[in-house]
Order: structure tokens, then C-alpha cells, then sequence
């Protein structure tokens, strides 16, 4: 299948398949007489591949190391099951950062309840922003 063919089936576009092949996550494919690039199903497949691992968090890198990994005829299964644990570790931090600027907020919003912008003084960018705590 031709690249624009490739790109219809897989949601991709097309200089998204160029790129992919450019840092390695999609082998070159095979050139028509014409020069035009033809895919064959695996390259659907990869893509279909790197859709899903990218919806789990994975990052280009990572997906390229574990596609490296099968490459060399090996399953990536604990390659990928250690970068789910780091993922899931940065979202857990993550969470925790959100749900403290969270309270703050709250805070502030009920803080700003309570603040009449006629009393801001002129010297002050915003009472809200700056109050004593």
C-alpha cells in the first residue's frame, strides 16, 4: 500500500509515517520503479503498535527502546512492565502536586470571597495573590 493508503488506515498523517521512519520506529519501506514508498501490513501493524503504547504513556524513546528489544528477537514484556511502574510513579507524583494546588485554590477562592477590590491597595498587584498567611 502507498503511503497515503498507509496513512488512512493507520489515523496518522502522512509526514507523521515520514517521521516515524526518519528516527527509526518504522523500518524503510520498499520503493516502487517510481520511487513511491510501499507499506506492507506489518507497517500497519507498528503503527497500530505505537498508537496504543503512546495512549499508555509511553514516549517515543521508550516506544523505539521496545521496539528494539523485539527487534533483536527478545519480548520486551519486562522492559515494558518497568516503564508502566516508572509511568505510573510520575502520575502518582503527579497527583499529589495537583491535588495540593488544588486545596490552594480552594483557599484562595474562598479567601477572594471575602476581599472587596476597592480595598486592594494601589501598591499591591493583587490582595488576593499576596495576603498574609
Amino acid at each position: 500500500m502507498k503511503i497515503g493508503e498507509l496513512a488512512d488506515e493507520s489515523g496518522y498523517a502522512t509526514r507523521t509515517i515520514r517521521f516515524y521512519e526518519r528516527i527509526g520506529l518504522l523500518p524503510p519501506p520498499e520503493r516502487e520503479p517510481n520511487g513511491y514508498r510501499s507499506y506492507n501490513s506489518d507497517a500497519l501493524r507498528r503503527l497500530r503498535f505505537i498508537r496504543q503504547a503512546q495512549a499508555a504513556g509511553l514516549t517515543l524513546r521508550e516506544i523505539g527502546e521496545v521496539l528494539a528489544i523485539r527487534s533483536q528477537g527478545r519480548a520486551p514484556c519486562v522492559h515494558v512492565r518497568d516503564l508502566i511502574q516508572h509511568h505510573l510513579a510520575q502520575v502518582d507524583a503527579r497527583l499529589a502536586e495537583l491535588r495540593t494546588t488544588k486545596r490552594e485554590l480552594e483557599d484562595l477562592a474562598e479567601y477572594a470571597q471575602s476581599v472587596d477590590p476597592a480595598d486592594c491597595p494601589r501598591d499591591a498587584i493583587c490582595a488576593i495573590l499576596v495576603r498574609e498567611r
